[in-house]
C-alpha cells in the first residue's frame, strides 16, 4: 500500500503548532516528520522550542537532533530525506497517510512542490566564503553578488547571509549564475498534500511569543547558548536567540536587552511566516483553537 496523503500543519511560531500535531499524529496513528530548520540540529534543543523527550516518547519524531552544529544542511536536503522516508522503500511508505509539522517554509515547500536541483557546495567552496565573510563583512559580498548574479541581487534579501553567501558558492564554484538553477518547477509527488495552517489572533500571537522567550530563559536559555559559543559561527546558529544571547555572552548587550531583541525578532520573524503562508492557496486556514473542525477537516480528506 503506497502513502496516499501528506499533511502538512504549519503556522507561525508561537502559535500551538506542537501540542495539535501530536494530537493529530495519534488520530491517524502516525509519527511526526519535523519540519522545523533548526529543530533538526542537536544540543539546542531549548532556544528552538524542540519537541521535549516525553512528547517524543508519546509520539514518535523524524528529524529532530539528527544533524550537528557543524553539519551542513539545507532545504534540498531535507527534500531528500523526507522523500526517503515517504516513498518506497522508507519506514513511512506503508502507511496510509503521514504527518509533517513546522514554521520552515521554504522547507515544507521543498517537500510539497519540490526544489530547484542546485549543486551541492563544495567543503572548500564554502570555507572560502565563511572566511571572506568573516575577514570581509556582508556588504562586500552583496556587492560581488550584485556583479556574479545581477537578476538574483534585485530579489534577494540582501541582509540574509545565509543566502547571500549560499548564491555566491554556487557562482564561484559552478562559474553559473545562481539564476540559472532556478527553476521553479512544480515536482508530481506520489501523494496528495493537505495544507493546515494555525493561526491567533495579532495580540495574541504576540502575547504567547513574549511568554514563550521568558519560558526559555526560565530553562536555560543563556547556559545553553554558553555551552554552543564555541561554534557561534556555524549557520546552525545563525538564528534568533543565539544571536542575541552571543551579543550578551559578548557584553555588548545587558540580559534584558537580549530578551527584548529575542521576542522583537522573533515577532518579525512570525510576520514573515504569515505573509508566506497567505500567499499560498492550497492552505487551509484555522484558528487555533478550532481543534474539533481541525480533526473534523482531516477525517473528511482521509476518507476519500
Amino acid at each position: 500500500m503506497l502513502m496516499k496523503t501528506l499533511f502538512v500543519l504549519t503556522g507561525p511560531t508561537g502559535v500551538g503548532k506542537t501540542a495539535l500535531s501530536l494530537r493529530i499524529a495519534e488520530h491517524l496513528g502516525v509519527p511526526v516528520i519535523n519540519a522545523d530548520s533548526r529543530q533538526i540540529y542537536a544540543g539546542i534543543p531549548i532556544g528552538t522550542a524542540a519537541p521535549t523527550p516525553e512528547q517524543m516518547a508519546r509520539v514518535p519524531h523524524y528529524l529532530v537532533g539528527t544533524r550537528q552544529l557543524t553539519d551542513y544542511y539545507s532545504a534540498s536536503m531535507f527534500e531528500t530525506e523526507v522523500m526517503a522516508l515517504l516513498t518506497p522503500p522508507g519506514p513511512l511508505s506503508g502507511h496510509r497517510h503521514a504527518l509533517m509539522t513546522g514554521g520552515s517554509m521554504m522547507y515544507i515547500d521543498a517537500v510539497c512542490q519540490g526544489i530547484d536541483d542546485i549543486p551541492t557546495v563544495d567543503e572548500e567552496t564554502r570555507e572560502t566564503l565563511r572566511q571572506r565573510l568573516d575577514h570581509e563583512g556582508l556588504e562586500r559580498l552583496v556587492e560581488e553578488l550584485r556583479i556574479a548574479d545581477p537578476e538574483y541581487y534585485q530579489i534577494v534579501d540582501r541582509k540574509n547571509t545565509r543566502r547571500v553567501v549560499h548564491a555566491l558558492e554556487i557562482c564561484y564554484m559552478t562559474g553559473k549564475t545562481y539564476t540559472s538553477f532556478r527553476t521553479n518547477s512544480r515536482k508530481p509527488r506520489p501523494f496528495d498534500v493537505v495544507k493546515i495552517a494555525l493561526t491567533r489572533k495579532r495580540e495574541e500571537l504576540y502575547s504567547r511569543i513574549n511568554r514563550r522567550v521568558l519560558q526559555m530563559i526560565d530553562q536555560g536559555l543563556e547556559e545553553e547558548a554558553r555551552r554552543v559559543y564555541p561554534f557561534k559561527g556555524e549557520n546552525s546558529l545563525n538564528t534568533v536567540g543565539y544571536r542575541e544571547m552571543f551579543d550578551y555572552i559578548e557584553q555588548r548587550c545587558t540580559l534584558d536587552e537580549a530578551i527584548e531583541r529575542i521576542q522583537s525578532a522573533t515577532r518579525r520573524y512570525c510576520r514573515k511566516q504569515l505573509t508566506w503562508l497567505k500567499r499560498d492557496p492550497d492552505v487551509k486556514w484555522f484558528e487555533a483553537g478550532q481543534e474539533e473542525e481541525i480533526m473534523a477537516y482531516i477525517d473528511s480528506k482521509t476518507e476519500k
